[in-house]
């Protein structure tokens, strides 16, 4: 859990690090994912550097403010980061989800003082939409 006033990105290498994906049946879960989807926020060349080192396909459209910088670069640009739009619309599972957890009012508006207790909130609301 982050505070409130920081920005999610600057929680994407910390996340990469203890991100555990566990495995059907016997075995050690995996620590690196194989791909992973992330919205235009993400795009910065710092995070695809650091999911690139960990061998990880990092699903992310490019901004608009980069693309303008690369091609006003010409040849020193670089060519554009691969992009693959229908890996892409699998984010839209992680969102929905997401919003489906912002539909209980003490989640969306953060009521709880103490992270604790939020995440508390949290577990109760994805018990309630799994049953």
């Amino acid at each position: 859990m982050s505070a409130g006033q920081a920005s999610d990105p600057t929680y994407l290498v910390p996340l990469l690090d203890a991100v555990r994906v566990g495995r059907p049946g016997p075995g050690r879960p995996r620590k690196r994912p194989i791909t992973v989807r992330m919205d235009r926020a993400y795009g910065a060349r710092t995070y695809r550097r650091a999911l690139r080192a960990r061998k990880i396909r990092c699903v992310c459209p490019e901004r608009q403010d980069a693309r303008k910088a690369r091609l006003r670069k010409g040849s020193r640009g670089g060519r554009p980061p691969q992009f693959d739009a229908q890996a892409y619309k699998g984010r839209q599972v992680v969102e929905c989800g997401i919003n489906r957890l912002k539909d209980f009012r003490a989640l969306a508006t953060r009521y709880e003082k103490r992270g604790y207790q939020f995440l508390a909130g949290v577990h109760v609301a994805c018990i309630l939409l799994w049953l």
